[in-house]
């Protein structure tokens, strides 16, 4: 991630929601993420949601663009034999275009599903999310437990983790739009 302190302040509005595999995490980010839409706050982005499908044992892994209400898939089907889920290189493109637009929209906050394998591998949509923090919008997105030390890294310790749970990400809303609202006041 870039230097320079105008960057450093703009990490504080970056959270993570970590969560263990027994969190539904995409329910809670997806249900937060359209809470918020209905209040009618410009939230962009995406959120994953998941479904059994006829490749055996596996969820399909889709997700959705918060702007256009698009489903975009991002599991590749692998068959009935399947016991693992391949991520579609052509639905993460779509994916990062979706979060791009929403930045281009300035929208109050961006949601991405997920700082997952591919983030930890240093590739998937890591990019758009130091892009939205050096747009100055604030980001929210979930990181495995699994993935943390790598987060750690990606943000150099910078940002907000929190529990999964609704309330503690709501209070970090609060206080991340009422800053954003004051910082908007000075300038």
């Amino acid at each position: 991630m870039p230097d320079g302190f105008a960057y450093t302040e703009n990490l504080l509005n970056l959270a993570a929601v970590v969560y263990r595999p027994e969190d539904d995490v995409d329910s809670l980010l997806a249900g937060f993420a359209t809470g918020l839409q209905n209040l009618g706050r410009r939230v962009g982005g995406i959120v994953q949601r998941n479904r059994k499908g006829d490749c055996g044992p596996v969820k399909l892994m889709e997700i959705m663009d918060l702007t256009t209400g698009q489903i975009i898939p991002i599991c590749q089907n692998l068959g009935p034999g399947a016991v693992s889920c391949r991520l579609d290189t052509g639905g993460l493109a779509d994916a990062a275009l979706a979060v791009q637009h929403a930045i281009a929209e300035g929208v109050e906050l961006v949601v991405i599903n997920k700082f997952g394998k591919t983030e930890a591998e240093g590739r998937g949509l890591r990019g758009e999310m130091a892009m939205a923090v050096e747009a100055g919008l604030p980001v929210l997105t979930a990181v495995p437990w699994r993935f943390y030390d790598a987060w750690c890294d990606f943000t150099g310790g910078y940002g907000t983790t929190m529990l999964c749970e609704p309330n503690v990400i709501a209070d970090w809303w609060e206080e991340t739009s009422r800053r954003a609202t004051w910082m908007h006041t000075r300038h």
